[in-house]
């Protein structure tokens, strides 16, 4: 820690004048040292990697890595690189503490490849949270979307085709599995339970939710999905839940129900999901996140009339940048006072 108990924290990703003067005022034994001409411009809310043609000066660099080498907590990882996350970790003994910008921050982390005493050296905590209510309303919008034939009426509209009248179906009459417990998936439960949906949640041990009536283990994904109407992903991509949603899974799902992925790309085996979709297993798919993103301009994805494509943009919310510089600044009290980082990442699992 940095000397007479203060921290020093390197501003590694963009942060508005506004927002470091807030984290200076919420905990004021911070040392907050940012040069913004060292950091990308950013092009929308939250867009902590900025401009890609944007490039510092080889010394611009010199002086950018300085900074970060000096500090005893980042803001950050810097350039959004794992590459250079492990860098400054080894050149840096007295880094203690990384926050990352990301609520799934755990795979930039993994894919650093730091070792056993680096990771126990260096905390790392993420943004969990900050995203929870704007992707809950996305979750909610896929599934009413999917309720409500979403796809026929857009169909429909396109072809000026004025058909007879079919009922729709009623969320307040479904079961949703939302799957992921965590700061996400309780949202969207609470939501969901509030339009009347009944909520199967997964956990690897029973918790009671508010808004969830059932907790079943992920190893019961396949027994329970001929059961739901539309599955909600918000776990994030861990070796764990890697294409966790494959062909047992849809095979087994009741026909023409929904699914929406707020989550991680790689937790939807998206093959077996295109599979689905063919034939009817799936009706309608609502996905802000992919396997491979950006999403491959070959990809069957983009042209399926069952599918709704997001770009990863579902969590943006022009509040965000705030929000984590508060989350921010109340971790680096807790450091501080030496009680236990909120969101911190597993270092075994990576979430």
């Amino acid at each position: 820690m940095g000397a007479a108990g203060r921290l020093r924290v390197a501003v590694a990703a963009p942060l508005s004048e506004e927002n470091c003067s807030r984290v200076r005022q919420s905990e004021p034994r911070i040392d907050l040292v940012v040069d913004h001409a060292l950091l990308p411009p950013m092009r929308w809310p939250a867009d902590f990697a900025g401009d890609p043609a944007w490039r510092r000066t080889p010394r611009q660099q010199q002086t950018y890595e300085a900074l970060l080498d000096s500090a005893d907590a980042l803001y950050g990882i810097p350039d959004v690189d794992p590459a250079a996350l492990a860098r400054v970790v080894r050149a840096n003994p007295g880094l203690r503490w990384v926050h990352i910008m990301a609520a799934g921050g755990g795979s930039q982390v993994k894919a650093a490849g730091l070792g056993p005493a680096e990771l126990d050296r260096v905390a790392f905590t993420t943004s969990a949270g900050v995203h929870g209510q704007p992707l809950a309303e996305f979750a909610v919008f896929g599934v009413l979307a999917g309720a409500k034939g979403l796809p026929r009426l857009s169909s429909q509209q396109r072809d000026r085709e004025w058909s007879g009248r079919w009922t729709m179906n009623q969320v307040s009459e479904q079961t949703v599995l939302v799957l992921g417990l965590g700061g996400i998936g309780r949202v969207v439960a609470a939501k969901l339970h509030a339009l009347g949906a009944r909520v199967v949640g997964t956990g690897r041990r029973d918790v009671d939710v508010p808004g969830v009536a059932e907790v079943v283990h992920p190893g019961r994904l396949v027994e329970v999905a001929p059961t739901v109407d539309a599955v909600v992903n918000t776990l994030p991509g861990t070796a764990t839940t890697e294409r966790l949603l494959d062909k047992r899974f849809f095979d087994a799902l009741r026909p023409g129900a929904t699914l929406v992925n707020v989550g991680r790309g790689t937790v939807v085996d998206e093959a077996a999901l295109i599979d689905a979709l063919d034939s009817g297993r799936v009706g309608f798919a609502a996905l802000d996140v992919f396997e491979t993103e950006p999403l491959p301009a070959d990809s069957p994805l983009w042209d399926h009339d069952h599918v709704l494509v997001s770009p990863h943009t579902a969590a943006l919310n022009a509040a965000e940048d705030r929000l984590i510089a508060e989350l921010f600044a109340a971790n680096a009290t807790r450091l501080l006072d030496g009680d236990s980082l909120l969101n911190r990442v597993n270092t075994v699992e990576f979430y």
